[in-house]
């Protein structure tokens, strides 16, 4: 009886490791997901700003970026989308799951983490369904400032376009750093 004891505490042990080095992996794929999307992302912006000012970016953020989105998608098999507190874009409006994630990070980013280093990671259930969720914060960088930065960063011709296409925009107001929402992937295990 002693030994099926503890054969049986040893096997619940090691499904535990197991468990726990598939969940780590799934987290390192995540991450590498969601940090391929943004470099790529800025380097279109800046391209777009260079052509004909901050302006231009508006239609790189309303249509290129979910279209990068969607081929990431594709590619990797994890559902990608951005997010925000204060979104701009209506699609961008987070889940209970990504509210809780962004209100923790604005909460750990107010008692001095960095935010480029804020992400949650964990194995959810959905029905009969187990997921796997991942949001990693994405911080204000310099470029973004010209769309959505504080009012005397913003042009008339941004803040017209902006009026035009997103009238019910809540994306301003950010400072260098700030978090502006996040990146956020889940897929079915």
């Amino acid at each position: 009886m002693m030994r099926r004891t503890i054969a049986l505490l040893l096997a619940a042990g090691f499904a535990t490791l197991a468990s726990a080095a598939d969940d780590a992996a799934v987290l390192d794929e995540a991450r590498k997901v969601a940090s391929a999307i943004p470099p790529k992302l800025v380097v279109v912006l800046g391209e777009e700003i260079a052509k004909g000012g901050p302006e231009n970016a508006i239609t790189v953020c309303r249509e290129k970026a979910p279209k990068m989105a969607a081929a990431a998608s594709a590619e990797t098999g994890w559902a990608i989308r951005r997010v925000s507190l204060k979104n701009r874009n209506p699609k961008a409006v987070p889940d209970a799951w990504e509210r809780a994630a962004l209100e923790d990070f604005d909460l750990r980013a107010a008692a001095g983490e960095k935010p480029a280093t804020l992400e949650k990671g964990e194995v959810v259930q959905d029905g009969e369904k187990k997921i796997y969720r991942y949001v990693k914060a994405l911080p204000t960088q310099e470029l973004c400032l010209a769309c959505h930065g504080t009012a005397d960063k913003v042009s008339a011709a941004v803040k017209a376009k902006l009026g035009e296409l997103y009238p019910e925009d809540k994306a301003v107001g950010y400072g260098p750093g700030e978090i502006r929402g996040a990146i956020t992937l889940k897929r079915a295990l």
